[in-house]
């Protein structure tokens, strides 16, 4: 072989060289950047996490799982959340059941081998902060990254099923749902405009303690004040002692402060079930004396309010058919 021959076969196999390295940089090009995943930094309750910045394999907990069902998230394994089942729509519930269960219905109920199996690149989990110490979040680690983004206030359901979604990179569709959403409230509210913007309403929720003679009153912001409030509604008042995440915007107070709760109210609303039944703790404050001689009562103006619990823009858009359903009187008066 002669000199010059030899001297360009060397000069090819240098360029080939130089041009493999070029492909194996972070621009998204052939190489080992093909079998890297990107990633970006997210801001979570428990820190700034390193995630995938498109995740394949999505584990998801608490209220981030009809969230990630909803987004059609890349789901790979759930926990159980029937409280959600009456607000999920046939294909979402279809889906729901079909997912693995990879932990109960509550925090400390998780199954971290289950969790491992579903080879997960992300771990989602939706539950309150004063929670997450029930779950070794270091296993989880180990397994792939988390983020804990857990509800706070009831109506920040909205927010945080945002962050949920944009964790695992499902946000085309929740925008849309959002969209839907609100598109709907801004017409319900026009309806309303001439009612109740000029009402004082108050709430009694579903988790009073008949045992302790207590029943729960709901302000604003609470889980079944918010949506009816994207209407115009008003709830009056706020909290004596306020705690931490709905703590801070409903109490407890004995029956016997019944006409001291509600007494200035035009309108009264209480959350039932999806089905219409009424919880005991509800039906504990409707069977007393003192809420049937409530004012707003003695003139007919106390309704019930389904889906009060929704925590998706899916789930809140039945919370608007109800309320719509409920509050029809009124336009009537």
């Amino acid at each position: 072989m002669s000199m010059r021959r030899s001297s360009g076969l060397i000069g090819a196999v240098s360029l080939a060289l130089v041009l493999a390295a070029c492909g194996s940089s972070d621009d998204g090009g052939s190489g080992d950047s093909a079998k890297t995943p990107k990633t970006r930094v997210f801001t979570a309750d428990n820190g700034k996490i390193t995630i995938p910045a498109d995740p394949k394999r999505v584990v998801a907990t608490g209220y981030a799982v009809p969230v990630m069902i909803e987004a059609d998230a890349p789901l790979v394994g759930i926990s159980s959340w029937k409280r959600g089942e009456p607000m999920m729509t046939d294909e979402d519930l279809a889906t729901y059941k079909k997912l693995t269960k990879v932990a109960g219905e509550q925090a400390a109920e998780t199954n971290y081998e289950a969790v491992a199996e579903a080879e997960p690149d992300l771990i989602v989990i939706g539950v309150p902060a004063p929670v997450l110490g029930d779950i070794d979040v270091k296993r989880l680690e180990s397994i792939a990254p988390v983020v804990a983004i857990g509800p706070t206030v009831p109506s920040a359901w909205r927010e945080l099923s945002r962050k949920q979604a944009d964790a695992a990179g499902a946000l085309d569709k929740f925008d849309a749902a959002q969209k839907t959403y609100e598109a709907k409230a801004a017409e319900l509210k026009a309806k309303y405009e001439d009612v109740l913007p000029q009402l004082k309403l108050g709430h009694v929720g579903a988790y009073g303690e008949v045992a302790k003679g207590t029943f729960q009153r709901e302000f604003g912001g609470s889980w079944g004040t918010n949506i009816a409030e994207d209407l115009g509604a008003s709830y009056y008042g706020k909290v004596k002692e306020a705690g931490e995440g709905s703590r801070a915007v409903s109490e407890y107070p004995s029956i016997e402060e019944l006409p001291a709760a509600f007494g200035e109210a035009d309108v009264l609303t209480y959350s039932v079930n999806a089905d219409g039944s009424v919880p005991e703790a509800v039906q504990y404050v409707l069977d007393s004396k003192l809420w049937k001689n409530l004012p707003a009562v003695k003139a007919g103006k106390s309704f019930p309010l389904r889906y009060t619990e929704a925590a998706t823009y899916g789930q809140a858009m039945k919370t608007l058919d109800a309320i719509d359903e409920s509050f029809a009187p009124l336009l009537k008066r």
